[in-house]
């Protein structure tokens, strides 16, 4: 059995190696090794402020170049939309985005025929057939070519793009508004600028790829309401990023079709992206069968379209 006095000569070893332990660190680090050591800290502080200012230098860059962005915008937009009728449509992710677009627009001329957001209600594959009834029973009795399928954000995007954009024959003014307000009230869409009119060109504002268990129907559901727009209208999709699995600006580049005819934008959180957004919907409105893909992620050919000579 363990006694007291073993306590006692354990405790006592233990403070023993202890009081060696204190020596021996004081006297290494009174020691050459020491200064090594303080020579690598100082050596190491050195290195982290000359980082440090290295980023300081690269924040203000960047800044300075938004900045320039933001000034030239009004030089470099003059006219290239003037007159031109341009619906923007973003998601509840990208409200903070919009007004910013619309300020570009103003600068370029256009005419601004509504400002339409699509709630994520209508993405979720859970609310298909809801969609899909919601569609057949506001669809006006001349539109043709719609989706027969039982896809409702495909048929859905469809009837959106057709009352909202030129459609032949003309859908009548009374017709488009019911669908709009049956989207409403479904709390499908948010109009958060009336619709004046349906525009020549749209320009979609796409989130981030949505992340939860139902993302993969989410993200391919984006892709199918772009391609029905891009059906109906002249169009262009912009993201903050073209990265990233289910990533809309990703996917359109990646298709072989689909790349042909709608163009992208993939640093729309700058002001350059922002430029680069109303010149890709001016090449879309002057070259009908010219799409480009523009920014600094794969699949872009260059940071802004080229400017009319």
């Amino acid at each position: 059995m363990i006694n007291f006095r073993y306590h006692v000569v354990s405790l006592t070893a233990v403070f023993l190696a202890l009081a060696i332990g204190l020596v021996v660190g004081t006297a290494a680090l009174n020691s050459p090794l020491s200064d090594e050591l303080n020579d690598r800290v100082r050596a190491l502080t050195q290195q982290n402020d000359y980082y440090r200012a290295q980023v300081n230098q690269l924040e203000d860059d960047a800044g300075k170049q938004e900045q320039y962005a933001t000034e030239s915008a009004p030089f470099v937009l003059h006219n290239q939309l003037t007159g031109r009728r341009i619906l923007v449509v973003s998601m509840q992710a990208t409200a903070p985005y919009v007004d910013n677009v619309l300020q570009m627009l103003a600068l370029a001329g256009a005419k601004v025929t509504g400002q339409v957001e699509i709630e994520d209600r209508f993405t979720d594959p859970a609310n298909s057939e809801t969609l899909l009834d919601l569609a057949h029973t506001t669809l006006p009795p001349n539109l043709a070519n719609v989706p027969v399928n039982s896809d409702g954000v495909e048929t859905a995007s469809f009837l959106l793009a057709s009352v909202l954009a030129d459609h032949t024959p003309a859908i009548p003014a009374e017709a488009s508004q019911t669908v709009l307000t049956a989207f409403t009230e479904g709390r499908f869409i948010v109009l958060n600028k009336p619709v004046t009119g349906p525009a020549e060109g749209v320009i979609v504002l796409a989130a981030q790829p949505y992340t939860d268990r139902e993302a993969d129907g989410k993200n391919t559901n984006m892709v199918t309401m772009a391609t029905q727009f891009d059906n109906v209208s002249r169009l262009v999709v912009a993201a903050n990023g073209a990265a990233g699995s289910g990533n809309v600006v990703a996917s359109l580049r990646g298709d072989p079709t689909l790349s042909k005819t709608i163009s992208t934008v993939d640093y729309l959180a700058t002001p350059q992206g922002k430029v680069a957004l109303v010149l890709a919907m001016a090449e879309q409105i002057n070259n009908p069968n010219k799409a480009g893909h523009y920014g600094r992620d794969a699949g872009a050919t260059s940071l802004l379209p080229k400017l009319p000579t």
